[in-house]
Protein backbone atom coordinates (compact mmCIF):
# COMPACT_ATOMS: atom_id res chain seq x y z
CA UNK A 1 0.00 0.00 0.00
CA UNK A 2 2.93 2.34 0.71
CA UNK A 3 3.99 2.22 -2.94
CA UNK A 4 0.46 3.13 -4.05
CA UNK A 5 0.39 6.10 -1.67
CA UNK A 6 3.72 7.35 -2.96
CA UNK A 7 2.57 6.97 -6.56
CA UNK A 8 -0.56 8.96 -5.81
CA UNK A 9 1.39 11.63 -3.93
CA UNK A 10 4.04 12.12 -6.63
CA UNK A 11 1.45 12.35 -9.40
CA UNK A 12 -0.67 14.83 -7.45
CA UNK A 13 2.33 17.01 -6.60
CA UNK A 14 3.21 17.27 -10.28
CA UNK A 15 -0.41 18.14 -11.09
CA UNK A 16 -0.80 20.84 -8.46
CA UNK A 17 2.78 22.03 -8.84
CA UNK A 18 2.00 22.84 -12.47
CA UNK A 19 -1.40 24.27 -11.60
CA UNK A 20 -0.29 27.49 -9.89
CA UNK A 21 1.94 28.81 -12.71
CA UNK A 22 -0.76 27.86 -15.24
CA UNK A 23 -3.31 29.97 -13.35
CA UNK A 24 -0.79 32.83 -13.18
CA UNK A 25 -0.40 32.67 -16.96
CA UNK A 26 -4.18 32.72 -17.37
CA UNK A 27 -4.53 35.83 -15.20
CA UNK A 28 -1.83 37.61 -17.21
CA UNK A 29 -3.52 36.68 -20.49
CA UNK A 30 -6.77 38.27 -19.32
CA UNK A 31 -4.88 41.42 -18.34
CA UNK A 32 -3.16 41.43 -21.73
CA UNK A 33 -6.50 41.35 -23.59
CA UNK A 34 -8.00 44.11 -21.45
CA UNK A 35 -7.73 47.93 -21.75
CA UNK A 36 -5.62 47.86 -18.56
CA UNK A 37 -1.80 48.10 -18.70
CA UNK A 38 -0.07 44.69 -18.63
CA UNK A 39 3.55 43.80 -17.95
CA UNK A 40 5.34 42.28 -20.94
CA UNK A 41 2.75 43.61 -23.37
CA UNK A 42 3.86 41.41 -26.26
CA UNK A 43 1.66 39.38 -28.66
CA UNK A 44 4.37 36.77 -29.14
CA UNK A 45 4.56 36.18 -25.40
CA UNK A 46 0.76 36.02 -25.31
CA UNK A 47 0.49 33.16 -27.80
CA UNK A 48 3.35 31.26 -26.17
CA UNK A 49 1.59 31.76 -22.83
CA UNK A 50 -1.75 30.53 -24.19
CA UNK A 51 -0.02 27.45 -25.60
CA UNK A 52 1.69 26.68 -22.30
CA UNK A 53 -1.43 27.43 -20.23
CA UNK A 54 -3.62 25.22 -22.43
CA UNK A 55 -1.11 22.38 -22.65
CA UNK A 56 -0.57 22.30 -18.89
CA UNK A 57 -4.26 22.55 -18.02
CA UNK A 58 -5.61 20.19 -20.70
CA UNK A 59 -2.92 17.50 -20.71
CA UNK A 60 -0.53 17.76 -17.77
CA UNK A 61 -2.67 18.55 -14.73
CA UNK A 62 -5.58 16.35 -15.74
CA UNK A 63 -3.47 13.36 -16.77
CA UNK A 64 -1.25 13.36 -13.70
CA UNK A 65 -4.21 13.95 -11.37
CA UNK A 66 -6.30 11.17 -12.92
CA UNK A 67 -3.38 8.76 -12.74
CA UNK A 68 -2.59 9.62 -9.11
CA UNK A 69 -6.24 9.35 -8.12
CA UNK A 70 -6.49 6.08 -10.02
CA UNK A 71 -3.57 4.50 -8.18
CA UNK A 72 -5.07 5.56 -4.84
CA UNK A 73 -8.49 4.20 -5.80
CA UNK A 74 -7.09 0.88 -7.07
CA UNK A 75 -5.26 0.18 -3.81
CA UNK A 76 -7.92 1.38 -1.38
CA UNK A 77 -11.11 0.20 -3.08
CA UNK A 78 -9.73 -3.27 -3.86
CA UNK A 79 -8.02 -3.54 -0.49
CA UNK A 80 -4.72 -4.86 -1.78
CA UNK A 81 -1.40 -3.55 -3.15
CA UNK A 82 -1.30 -2.21 -6.68
CA UNK A 83 -0.19 -4.72 -9.29
CA UNK A 84 2.47 -3.38 -11.61
CA UNK A 85 3.93 -0.67 -9.39
CA UNK A 86 7.26 -0.75 -11.23
CA UNK A 87 5.48 -0.14 -14.55
CA UNK A 88 3.52 2.68 -12.91
CA UNK A 89 6.75 4.44 -11.92
CA UNK A 90 8.10 3.96 -15.45
CA UNK A 91 4.94 5.53 -16.87
CA UNK A 92 5.32 8.42 -14.43
CA UNK A 93 8.86 9.10 -15.63
CA UNK A 94 7.83 8.94 -19.31
CA UNK A 95 5.00 11.42 -18.68
CA UNK A 96 7.32 13.71 -16.73
CA UNK A 97 9.96 13.69 -19.46
CA UNK A 98 7.32 14.42 -22.09
CA UNK A 99 5.92 17.28 -20.01
CA UNK A 100 9.34 18.85 -19.50
CA UNK A 101 10.17 18.51 -23.20
CA UNK A 102 6.95 20.15 -24.38
CA UNK A 103 7.08 22.93 -21.77
CA UNK A 104 10.72 23.76 -22.50
CA UNK A 105 9.97 24.02 -26.23
CA UNK A 106 7.13 26.48 -25.60
CA UNK A 107 9.22 28.56 -23.19
CA UNK A 108 11.98 28.66 -25.82
CA UNK A 109 9.49 30.28 -28.21
CA UNK A 110 9.36 27.34 -30.63
CA UNK A 111 5.75 26.21 -30.24
CA UNK A 112 3.14 28.98 -30.19
CA UNK A 113 0.44 26.74 -31.70
CA UNK A 114 -2.01 26.56 -28.77
CA UNK A 115 -2.85 23.23 -27.15
CA UNK A 116 -4.96 22.19 -30.16
CA UNK A 117 -1.92 22.61 -32.52
CA UNK A 118 -4.20 22.65 -35.55
CA UNK A 119 -2.29 22.23 -38.82
CA UNK A 120 -1.14 23.89 -40.99
CA UNK A 121 0.37 25.63 -37.94
CA UNK A 122 3.64 23.87 -37.18
CA UNK A 123 5.73 23.82 -34.01
CA UNK A 124 9.13 22.39 -33.19
CA UNK A 125 9.12 18.57 -33.36
CA UNK A 126 10.22 18.47 -29.71
CA UNK A 127 6.89 19.95 -28.62
CA UNK A 128 4.98 17.25 -30.47
CA UNK A 129 7.33 14.55 -29.21
CA UNK A 130 6.82 15.78 -25.64
CA UNK A 131 3.04 15.68 -26.06
CA UNK A 132 3.30 12.20 -27.56
CA UNK A 133 5.38 10.92 -24.63
CA UNK A 134 2.96 12.40 -22.09
CA UNK A 135 -0.02 10.65 -23.66
CA UNK A 136 1.90 7.43 -24.36
CA UNK A 137 3.14 7.26 -20.77
CA UNK A 138 -0.42 7.57 -19.53
CA UNK A 139 -1.31 4.41 -21.46
CA UNK A 140 0.74 2.49 -18.86
CA UNK A 141 -1.80 3.71 -16.31
CA UNK A 142 -4.66 2.63 -18.57
CA UNK A 143 -3.27 -0.90 -18.77
CA UNK A 144 -2.66 -1.07 -15.02
CA UNK A 145 -6.21 -0.01 -14.18
CA UNK A 146 -7.56 -2.78 -16.41
CA UNK A 147 -5.06 -5.34 -15.08
CA UNK A 148 -5.91 -4.57 -11.46
CA UNK A 149 -9.67 -4.71 -12.06
CA UNK A 150 -9.48 -7.94 -14.04
CA UNK A 151 -7.14 -9.49 -11.47
CA UNK A 152 -9.51 -8.65 -8.64
CA UNK A 153 -12.46 -10.08 -10.56
CA UNK A 154 -10.55 -13.29 -11.16
CA UNK A 155 -9.85 -13.62 -7.43
CA UNK A 156 -13.40 -12.65 -6.44
CA UNK A 157 -15.61 -14.22 -9.12
CA UNK A 158 -18.92 -13.89 -7.27
CA UNK A 159 -18.53 -10.28 -6.12
CA UNK A 160 -19.22 -7.01 -7.98
CA UNK A 161 -16.21 -4.81 -8.65
CA UNK A 162 -16.29 -1.90 -6.16
CA UNK A 163 -17.96 1.10 -7.78
CA UNK A 164 -14.90 3.34 -7.37
CA UNK A 165 -12.68 0.83 -9.19
CA UNK A 166 -15.31 0.22 -11.86
CA UNK A 167 -15.51 3.97 -12.46
CA UNK A 168 -11.76 4.63 -12.60
CA UNK A 169 -11.37 1.76 -15.07
CA UNK A 170 -14.11 3.30 -17.23
CA UNK A 171 -12.14 6.56 -17.05
CA UNK A 172 -8.96 4.78 -18.21
CA UNK A 173 -10.73 3.09 -21.11
CA UNK A 174 -12.36 6.35 -22.16
CA UNK A 175 -8.93 8.00 -22.20
CA UNK A 176 -7.46 5.17 -24.27
CA UNK A 177 -10.16 5.59 -26.91
CA UNK A 178 -10.04 9.39 -26.82
CA UNK A 179 -6.25 9.69 -26.97
CA UNK A 180 -6.10 7.52 -30.10
CA UNK A 181 -7.05 10.49 -32.29
CA UNK A 182 -4.30 12.85 -31.13
CA UNK A 183 -1.69 10.09 -31.02
CA UNK A 184 -2.41 9.09 -34.64
CA UNK A 185 -2.31 12.75 -35.66
CA UNK A 186 1.04 13.24 -33.92
CA UNK A 187 2.65 10.09 -35.33
CA UNK A 188 1.11 10.15 -38.79
CA UNK A 189 0.97 13.87 -39.64
CA UNK A 190 2.68 16.33 -37.30
CA UNK A 191 5.93 14.60 -36.30
CA UNK A 192 6.89 13.54 -39.87
CA UNK A 193 6.29 17.08 -41.14
CA UNK A 194 8.01 18.73 -38.16
CA UNK A 195 11.12 16.55 -38.60
CA UNK A 196 11.14 17.32 -42.33
CA UNK A 197 10.31 13.80 -43.47
CA UNK A 198 7.41 15.12 -45.57
CA UNK A 199 6.83 18.40 -47.41
CA UNK A 200 3.06 18.89 -47.12
CA UNK A 201 0.45 18.59 -44.40
CA UNK A 202 -3.26 17.74 -44.61
CA UNK A 203 -4.96 20.21 -42.30
CA UNK A 204 -8.42 18.70 -42.75
CA UNK A 205 -7.30 15.20 -41.78
CA UNK A 206 -5.34 16.56 -38.84
CA UNK A 207 -8.32 18.51 -37.49
CA UNK A 208 -10.60 15.51 -37.96
CA UNK A 209 -8.25 13.18 -36.08
CA UNK A 210 -7.89 15.72 -33.30
CA UNK A 211 -11.68 16.02 -33.07
CA UNK A 212 -11.74 12.39 -31.90
CA UNK A 213 -9.83 13.59 -28.85
CA UNK A 214 -11.06 17.15 -28.59
CA UNK A 215 -14.43 16.57 -26.95
CA UNK A 216 -13.96 13.14 -25.44
CA UNK A 217 -11.02 14.53 -23.46
CA UNK A 218 -13.50 16.77 -21.63
CA UNK A 219 -15.13 13.68 -20.12
CA UNK A 220 -11.73 12.27 -19.21
CA UNK A 221 -11.22 15.51 -17.26
CA UNK A 222 -14.69 15.21 -15.76
CA UNK A 223 -14.73 11.55 -14.69
CA UNK A 224 -12.65 11.93 -11.47
CA UNK A 225 -15.14 14.57 -10.33
CA UNK A 226 -18.04 12.19 -10.97
CA UNK A 227 -16.23 9.40 -9.14
CA UNK A 228 -16.08 11.74 -6.16
CA UNK A 229 -19.79 12.55 -6.59
CA UNK A 230 -20.74 8.89 -6.31
CA UNK A 231 -18.18 7.42 -3.95
CA UNK A 232 -16.80 10.20 -1.72
CA UNK A 233 -19.53 12.83 -1.35
CA UNK A 234 -22.17 10.60 0.34
CA UNK A 235 -19.50 9.32 2.72
CA UNK A 236 -18.35 12.86 3.59
CA UNK A 237 -21.97 13.94 4.11
CA UNK A 238 -22.57 11.09 6.55
CA UNK A 239 -25.07 9.21 4.42
CA UNK A 240 -25.27 6.54 1.74
CA UNK A 241 -25.27 6.43 -2.04
CA UNK A 242 -28.79 6.36 -3.44
CA UNK A 243 -28.03 3.66 -6.03
CA UNK A 244 -24.92 1.68 -6.95
CA UNK A 245 -26.59 0.65 -10.21
CA UNK A 246 -27.15 4.26 -11.24
CA UNK A 247 -23.46 4.89 -10.70
CA UNK A 248 -22.44 2.01 -12.95
CA UNK A 249 -24.88 3.07 -15.65
CA UNK A 250 -23.54 6.63 -15.48
CA UNK A 251 -19.95 5.63 -16.12
CA UNK A 252 -20.96 3.20 -18.86
CA UNK A 253 -22.94 5.97 -20.59
CA UNK A 254 -19.97 8.32 -20.36
CA UNK A 255 -17.77 5.70 -21.98
CA UNK A 256 -20.24 4.98 -24.79
CA UNK A 257 -21.73 8.41 -25.48
CA UNK A 258 -18.74 10.74 -25.06
CA UNK A 259 -16.55 9.37 -27.87
CA UNK A 260 -18.37 9.69 -31.24
CA UNK A 261 -19.21 13.39 -30.76
CA UNK A 262 -16.10 15.45 -31.57
CA UNK A 263 -17.18 16.61 -35.01
CA UNK A 264 -19.50 19.22 -33.51
CA UNK A 265 -16.26 21.20 -33.16
CA UNK A 266 -15.95 21.09 -36.97
CA UNK A 267 -19.34 22.54 -37.92
CA UNK A 268 -17.58 25.33 -39.85
CA UNK A 269 -15.10 23.01 -41.59
CA UNK A 270 -15.88 22.42 -45.30
CA UNK A 271 -14.32 18.94 -45.52
CA UNK A 272 -17.36 17.22 -44.03
CA UNK A 273 -20.96 17.04 -45.16
CA UNK A 274 -23.97 18.09 -43.13
CA UNK A 275 -25.10 14.52 -42.55
CA UNK A 276 -22.18 13.44 -40.38
CA UNK A 277 -22.12 16.80 -38.60
CA UNK A 278 -25.80 16.42 -37.73
CA UNK A 279 -25.27 12.80 -36.64
CA UNK A 280 -22.59 13.77 -34.18
CA UNK A 281 -24.61 16.77 -33.03
CA UNK A 282 -27.44 14.37 -32.17
CA UNK A 283 -25.07 11.95 -30.44
CA UNK A 284 -23.66 14.85 -28.39
CA UNK A 285 -27.05 15.51 -26.83
CA UNK A 286 -27.03 11.96 -25.43
CA UNK A 287 -24.12 12.90 -23.16
CA UNK A 288 -26.56 14.97 -21.10
CA UNK A 289 -28.20 11.74 -19.89
CA UNK A 290 -25.47 10.58 -17.45
CA UNK A 291 -25.20 14.12 -16.08
CA UNK A 292 -28.96 14.35 -15.46
CA UNK A 293 -28.85 10.90 -13.84
CA UNK A 294 -25.98 12.03 -11.63
CA UNK A 295 -27.68 15.24 -10.51
CA UNK A 296 -30.70 13.20 -9.41
CA UNK A 297 -28.66 10.45 -7.77
CA UNK A 298 -26.31 12.73 -5.83
CA UNK A 299 -29.11 15.04 -4.73
CA UNK A 300 -30.97 11.98 -3.44
CA UNK A 301 -27.82 10.77 -1.67
CA UNK A 302 -27.37 14.15 0.02
CA UNK A 303 -31.03 14.16 1.05
CA UNK A 304 -30.53 10.74 2.65
CA UNK A 305 -27.58 12.17 4.60
CA UNK A 306 -29.48 15.30 5.60
CA UNK A 307 -32.52 13.41 6.83
CA UNK A 308 -30.28 10.99 8.71
CA UNK A 309 -28.87 14.05 10.48
CA UNK A 310 -32.34 15.21 11.51
CA UNK A 311 -33.54 17.28 8.57
CA UNK A 312 -37.30 17.68 8.34
CA UNK A 313 -39.75 19.09 5.81
CA UNK A 314 -39.35 19.45 2.07
CA UNK A 315 -35.97 21.17 2.13
CA UNK A 316 -35.00 21.07 5.79
CA UNK A 317 -32.41 18.38 5.11
CA UNK A 318 -30.22 20.90 3.23
CA UNK A 319 -29.40 22.96 6.32
CA UNK A 320 -28.40 19.87 8.32
CA UNK A 321 -25.69 18.76 5.87
CA UNK A 322 -22.11 19.12 7.17
CA UNK A 323 -21.20 22.21 5.15
CA UNK A 324 -17.97 22.52 7.12
CA UNK A 325 -16.65 19.55 5.11
CA UNK A 326 -14.84 20.77 1.96
CA UNK A 327 -16.17 17.82 -0.05
CA UNK A 328 -19.80 18.68 0.71
CA UNK A 329 -19.32 22.38 -0.02
CA UNK A 330 -17.43 21.62 -3.23
CA UNK A 331 -20.15 19.40 -4.67
CA UNK A 332 -22.78 22.11 -4.20
CA UNK A 333 -20.58 24.76 -5.86
CA UNK A 334 -19.64 22.32 -8.61
CA UNK A 335 -23.25 21.50 -9.47
CA UNK A 336 -24.13 25.20 -9.70
CA UNK A 337 -21.31 25.80 -12.18
CA UNK A 338 -22.18 22.59 -14.01
CA UNK A 339 -25.71 23.90 -14.50
CA UNK A 340 -24.54 27.21 -15.98
CA UNK A 341 -21.84 25.57 -18.09
CA UNK A 342 -24.12 22.78 -19.27
CA UNK A 343 -26.64 25.30 -20.58
CA UNK A 344 -23.90 26.92 -22.64
CA UNK A 345 -22.87 23.50 -23.91
CA UNK A 346 -26.34 22.91 -25.33
CA UNK A 347 -25.80 25.97 -27.51
CA UNK A 348 -22.36 24.79 -28.61
CA UNK A 349 -23.55 21.35 -29.66
CA UNK A 350 -26.65 22.54 -31.47
CA UNK A 351 -26.26 22.25 -35.23
CA UNK A 352 -28.53 25.26 -35.73
CA UNK A 353 -27.24 27.61 -33.02
CA UNK A 354 -23.50 26.88 -32.97
CA UNK A 355 -22.64 29.47 -35.60
CA UNK A 356 -23.93 32.27 -33.35
CA UNK A 357 -21.06 31.71 -30.94
CA UNK A 358 -18.48 29.91 -33.10
CA UNK A 359 -14.92 31.00 -32.24
CA UNK A 360 -16.10 33.70 -29.84
CA UNK A 361 -15.38 34.23 -26.15
CA UNK A 362 -18.59 32.29 -25.42
CA UNK A 363 -16.69 29.07 -26.22
CA UNK A 364 -13.82 30.04 -23.92
CA UNK A 365 -16.32 30.82 -21.17
CA UNK A 366 -18.09 27.49 -21.60
CA UNK A 367 -15.09 25.22 -21.27
CA UNK A 368 -13.59 27.27 -18.43
CA UNK A 369 -16.86 27.06 -16.51
CA UNK A 370 -17.18 23.30 -17.07
CA UNK A 371 -13.56 22.25 -16.69
CA UNK A 372 -12.01 25.10 -14.71
CA UNK A 373 -15.14 25.44 -12.60
CA UNK A 374 -17.27 22.34 -12.06
CA UNK A 375 -14.44 19.82 -12.57
CA UNK A 376 -11.39 21.47 -11.06
CA UNK A 377 -13.20 22.46 -7.86
CA UNK A 378 -13.84 18.75 -7.31
CA UNK A 379 -10.14 18.05 -7.90
CA UNK A 380 -9.51 20.39 -4.97
CA UNK A 381 -12.04 18.55 -2.82
CA UNK A 382 -10.57 15.17 -3.76
CA UNK A 383 -7.12 16.45 -2.79
CA UNK A 384 -8.42 17.70 0.57
CA UNK A 385 -10.05 14.31 1.18
CA UNK A 386 -7.17 12.21 -0.13
CA UNK A 387 -4.12 14.15 1.06
CA UNK A 388 -4.39 13.18 4.76
CA UNK A 389 -4.82 9.51 3.80
CA UNK A 390 -1.77 9.60 1.53
CA UNK A 391 0.52 11.50 3.88
CA UNK A 392 -0.92 10.40 7.24
CA UNK A 393 -1.18 14.09 8.21
CA UNK A 394 -4.42 16.00 8.88
CA UNK A 395 -5.68 18.80 6.65
CA UNK A 396 -4.63 22.27 7.81
CA UNK A 397 -7.07 23.91 7.88
CA UNK A 398 -10.64 23.15 6.79
CA UNK A 399 -11.64 26.79 7.23
CA UNK A 400 -8.92 27.94 4.84
CA UNK A 401 -9.90 25.15 2.44
CA UNK A 402 -13.50 26.39 2.44
CA UNK A 403 -12.33 29.95 1.74
CA UNK A 404 -10.30 28.61 -1.15
CA UNK A 405 -13.33 26.82 -2.62
CA UNK A 406 -15.57 29.89 -2.29
CA UNK A 407 -12.94 32.13 -3.93
CA UNK A 408 -12.58 29.69 -6.81
CA UNK A 409 -16.36 29.56 -7.27
CA UNK A 410 -16.86 33.34 -7.35
CA UNK A 411 -13.69 33.92 -9.32
CA UNK A 412 -14.84 31.51 -12.02
CA UNK A 413 -18.30 33.09 -12.27
CA UNK A 414 -16.88 36.63 -12.37
CA UNK A 415 -14.49 35.52 -15.10
CA UNK A 416 -16.82 33.55 -17.33
CA UNK A 417 -20.17 35.38 -17.18
CA UNK A 418 -18.66 38.49 -18.85
CA UNK A 419 -17.01 36.22 -21.41
CA UNK A 420 -20.39 34.72 -22.30
CA UNK A 421 -21.87 38.19 -22.81
CA UNK A 422 -18.87 39.45 -24.80
CA UNK A 423 -19.08 36.33 -26.96
CA UNK A 424 -22.70 37.09 -27.81
CA UNK A 425 -21.52 40.58 -28.77
CA UNK A 426 -19.07 39.00 -31.20
CA UNK A 427 -15.76 39.18 -29.33
CA UNK A 428 -13.40 36.63 -30.97
CA UNK A 429 -11.22 34.30 -28.94
CA UNK A 430 -7.52 33.59 -29.61
CA UNK A 431 -6.80 37.29 -30.15
CA UNK A 432 -3.95 38.93 -28.22
CA UNK A 433 -4.77 42.64 -28.60
CA UNK A 434 -8.00 44.60 -29.09
CA UNK A 435 -8.24 48.21 -30.18
CA UNK A 436 -10.60 49.62 -27.58
CA UNK A 437 -10.77 52.97 -29.41
CA UNK A 438 -13.13 51.34 -31.89
CA UNK A 439 -16.79 51.89 -30.86
CA UNK A 440 -17.84 48.23 -31.24
CA UNK A 441 -14.85 46.96 -29.23
CA UNK A 442 -15.19 49.75 -26.62
CA UNK A 443 -18.63 48.35 -25.69
CA UNK A 444 -16.89 45.21 -24.43
CA UNK A 445 -14.23 46.97 -22.34
CA UNK A 446 -16.11 46.91 -19.03
CA UNK A 447 -16.89 43.21 -19.45
CA UNK A 448 -13.25 42.43 -20.10
CA UNK A 449 -12.18 44.43 -17.04
CA UNK A 450 -14.63 42.52 -14.85
CA UNK A 451 -13.23 39.21 -16.11
CA UNK A 452 -9.73 40.40 -15.15
CA UNK A 453 -10.93 40.83 -11.56
CA UNK A 454 -12.24 37.27 -11.65
CA UNK A 455 -8.92 36.03 -13.00
CA UNK A 456 -6.99 37.48 -10.09
CA UNK A 457 -9.50 36.08 -7.59
CA UNK A 458 -8.77 32.67 -9.15
CA UNK A 459 -5.04 33.30 -8.73
CA UNK A 460 -5.52 34.06 -5.01
CA UNK A 461 -7.57 30.86 -4.68
CA UNK A 462 -4.83 28.83 -6.38
CA UNK A 463 -2.25 30.25 -3.96
CA UNK A 464 -4.49 29.27 -1.03
CA UNK A 465 -4.80 25.73 -2.43
CA UNK A 466 -1.03 25.25 -2.53
CA UNK A 467 -0.74 26.83 0.92
CA UNK A 468 -3.22 24.37 2.44
CA UNK A 469 -1.57 21.36 0.79
CA UNK A 470 1.99 22.38 1.72
CA UNK A 471 1.04 23.17 5.33
CA UNK A 472 -0.74 19.84 5.59
CA UNK A 473 2.17 17.97 4.01
CA UNK A 474 4.59 19.23 6.64
CA UNK A 475 2.29 18.74 9.63
CA UNK A 476 2.55 16.05 12.27
CA UNK A 477 1.63 12.50 11.27
CA UNK A 478 -1.58 11.44 13.03
CA UNK A 479 -4.02 10.10 10.41
CA UNK A 480 -4.18 6.36 9.84
CA UNK A 481 -7.68 6.02 8.44
CA UNK A 482 -7.67 4.88 4.78
CA UNK A 483 -9.66 6.49 2.00
CA UNK A 484 -13.25 5.32 2.45
CA UNK A 485 -16.05 5.05 -0.09
CA UNK A 486 -19.78 5.43 0.30
CA UNK A 487 -21.95 2.34 0.70
CA UNK A 488 -25.15 2.19 -1.32
CA UNK A 489 -28.52 2.15 0.41
CA UNK A 490 -28.87 -1.39 -0.92
CA UNK A 491 -25.33 -2.67 -1.57
CA UNK A 492 -25.41 -5.16 -4.45
CA UNK A 493 -24.30 -8.71 -3.76
CA UNK A 494 -24.24 -9.52 -7.45
CA UNK A 495 -24.60 -7.46 -10.60
CA UNK A 496 -25.10 -8.50 -14.24
CA UNK A 497 -21.92 -9.13 -16.19
CA UNK A 498 -22.68 -6.09 -18.34
CA UNK A 499 -22.49 -3.89 -15.22
CA UNK A 500 -19.35 -5.54 -13.91
CA UNK A 501 -17.04 -5.27 -16.93
CA UNK A 502 -16.49 -3.46 -20.21
CA UNK A 503 -16.21 -6.05 -23.00
CA UNK A 504 -19.73 -5.37 -24.32
CA UNK A 505 -19.37 -1.62 -24.03
CA UNK A 506 -16.02 -1.50 -25.80
CA UNK A 507 -17.57 -3.42 -28.69
CA UNK A 508 -20.42 -0.90 -28.86
CA UNK A 509 -17.93 1.99 -28.75
CA UNK A 510 -16.04 0.44 -31.68
CA UNK A 511 -19.22 0.24 -33.76
CA UNK A 512 -20.19 3.83 -32.93
CA UNK A 513 -16.72 5.10 -33.78
CA UNK A 514 -16.81 3.35 -37.15
CA UNK A 515 -20.25 4.79 -37.89
CA UNK A 516 -19.34 8.31 -36.73
CA UNK A 517 -15.77 8.56 -38.05
CA UNK A 518 -15.32 5.81 -40.65
CA UNK A 519 -16.24 7.87 -43.69
CA UNK A 520 -15.16 11.33 -42.36
CA UNK A 521 -11.62 10.02 -41.84
CA UNK A 522 -11.58 7.47 -44.68
CA UNK A 523 -12.51 10.03 -47.33
CA UNK A 524 -9.13 11.74 -47.00
CA UNK A 525 -7.46 8.61 -48.36
CA UNK A 526 -9.70 8.26 -51.39
CA UNK A 527 -10.54 11.82 -52.45
CA UNK A 528 -8.19 14.34 -54.02
CA UNK A 529 -5.47 15.40 -51.59
CA UNK A 530 -5.81 18.84 -50.01
CA UNK A 531 -2.36 18.83 -48.46
CA UNK A 532 -0.56 22.18 -48.29
CA UNK A 533 2.70 23.63 -46.95
CA UNK A 534 2.81 24.01 -43.19
CA UNK A 535 3.31 27.35 -41.43
CA UNK A 536 6.03 27.24 -38.81
CA UNK A 537 4.90 29.23 -35.76
CA UNK A 538 7.22 30.60 -33.09
CA UNK A 539 6.53 33.32 -30.55
CA UNK A 540 8.23 35.80 -32.90
CA UNK A 541 6.21 34.80 -35.98
CA UNK A 542 3.00 34.84 -33.93
CA UNK A 543 3.74 38.40 -32.87
CA UNK A 544 4.49 39.39 -36.46
CA UNK A 545 1.19 37.86 -37.59
CA UNK A 546 -0.76 39.94 -35.07
CA UNK A 547 1.06 43.13 -35.97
Amino acid sequence: MLNSRRLALFHCWVAFGAFLPAVLLGAWQMLMRSPLPAPLDDPGAYYASVTLHGTVMAYVITTFFAMGFGYAVAATSLGRPLRGAAAAWAGFVICLVGTAMAAATVVAGKASVLYTFYPPLLASPWYYLGAFLLVAGSMVWVVLMVVNMVGWKRDNPERPVPLAMFAITATALLWAWAAAGVEIELVGILLPRAFGWSDLIDAGLGRTLFSVTLHAIVYFWLMPAYIAFYTLVPQAAGGRLYSDTMGRLTFIMFLVFSLPVGMHHLFADPEHGSGFKFLQSFLTFLIALPTLLTVFSITASLEIAGRHRGGRGLLGWIATLPWEEPMVLAVALSLVMLGFGGFGGLINMSYAMNMMIHNTSWVTAHFHLIFGGAVVIMYFAIAYEMWPRITGKPLRSKALARWQLWLWFWGMLITTIPWHIAGLMGQPRRIAIFDYSLPLVARMASLVNISVIGGFILLVSAILLITVLVRSHFGERSVTEPLRYALAVNPPRQVPASLNGFALWNAIVLVLMIVAYGYPIGQFFFLKSHSAPAVEVTSQSAAAGVQ
